[in-house]
């Protein structure tokens, strides 16, 4: 049955005879778990560890992105090119300074640069230079950011439970940390999802928040993003036009997608790499999954060589999808050794079986199909 699918999701859509290779890796740039002592008191507060996120996920450190890079510059394609990581960042994070001194009254964003400085000088054994290797990332090609959102919460959820002086909420809080929360009170909305609603009359604000974060975006990292995926890929059309004022010509979308049209209710759409919706943005979906820390009892680096070589097969880019957990060792050194020995592994398995592959970033994928 799987097999069927991933032949299935290819059927449609762009086609090249070139083997173009996309890492697409979501979430780089948010504060998830401070750190190894913030997740212990998180459990001794009785919060929960419902999946890996809430485990190991934690704000790139030094070590991250040098065993990263290293492993991404292992290799070159045909045109004598490294891996590149397309990562989808935030621009913001809360600020937990500010809101710990106002006790917990309101919200307070603050800029991804802000927080690498004070982490950096917090903790510099863990995350001192690491905003510089970004830098250096961009500059060398190899890590180049995109628009994932301006913080990775549901603010209607947030403030819901900030006014109900929420205990979970509170906890992570004082813990500098966003994770472990049970229950969001709505079927319809993760509260790690920024762009999830209730009513449909909340994007209202929720394209207010999308401007906002793209401007954030481009003070951070010095460039306009013109690629977007929204945390959980959730996120209503509606928002695709302002999205489209700032700039973003390129959407990333699951090849089906059940979109919330309000109070519960869903509509299914298909997509495929190469379609435009009515605004006339390029569509590109994730066609290959490489999730390396995530156990469900299969080798990943044979499975994702699968798909990519179904993909092959059907001349379609291999656009593969990933998460920064699976790269991440502040909270357990051996979830980054696991998850970068496995990727190394797959890349040079990439250039060993396909001689002629080209690595490309996500948006550069775009301009190639536009």
């Amino acid at each position: 049955m799987e097999f069927i699918k991933e032949n299935i999701k290819n059927v449609l859509g762009w086609r090249t005879k070139r083997k173009i290779v996309v890492f697409s890796v979501d979430d780089y740039g948010n504060v998830r778990l401070a750190s190894p002592t913030a997740r212990r008191k998180l459990d001794e507060a009785g919060l929960k560890i419902q999946n890996r996120f809430d485990a190991l996920d934690s704000l790139e450190n030094r070590e991250d992105l040098e065993q990263l890079f290293d492993a991404l510059t292992s290799v070159k394609d045909k045109n004598n090119r490294n891996a590149v990581f397309t990562p989808f960042s935030m621009s913001c994070n809360i600020d937990f300074d500010t809101m710990k001194a106002e006790n917990y009254q309101r919200y307070v964003p603050e800029l991804l640069t802000t927080t690498f400085q004070k982490v950096s000088a917090e903790d510099p054994k863990q995350y001192e230079g690491t905003w510089s290797l970004v830098k250096q990332g961009i500059e060398s090609r190899i890590f180049i950011p995109q628009y994932h959102g301006r913080e990775h919460l549901n603010l209607k959820v947030f403030e819901e439970k900030l006014k109900k002086r929420d205990a979970e909420l509170i906890t992570c809080l004082e813990n500098k940390s966003y994770t472990s929360i049970s229950n969001s009170g709505y079927t319809s909305i993760s509260y790690t999802a920024a762009f999830d609603f209730d009513d449909v009359k909340e994007n209202d604000k929720l394209q207010e928040i999308a401007q906002d974060g793209l401007a954030c975006f481009e003070k951070v990292y010095g460039y306009k993003s013109v690629h977007f995926n929204a945390p959980g890929g959730r996120e209503s059309s509606i928002i695709h036009k302002c999205l489209l004022d700032k700039g973003i010509k390129y959407i990333d979308a699951p090849w089906i997608k059940r979109e919330h049209t309000g109070h519960g209710k869903y509509k299914t759409i298909i997509y495929h790499t190469g379609k435009k919706n009515k605004l006339g943005q390029l569509i590109i979906v994730r066609n290959v999954v490489f999730e390396p820390t995530d156990n469900r009892g299969f080798d990943w680096v044979n499975h994702t060589l699968r798909q990519i070589d179904v993909a092959f097969s059907w001349n379609k880019p291999a656009v593969i999808s990933s998460h920064r957990v699976n790269f991440c060792g502040h909270i357990d050194p051996a979830n980054r050794s696991n998850g970068i020995s496995a990727l190394r592994i797959l890349l040079k398995e990439i250039v060993k079986r396909w001689p002629d592959v080209e690595f490309r970033e996500a948006h550069e994928l775009g301009r190639l199909i536009a």
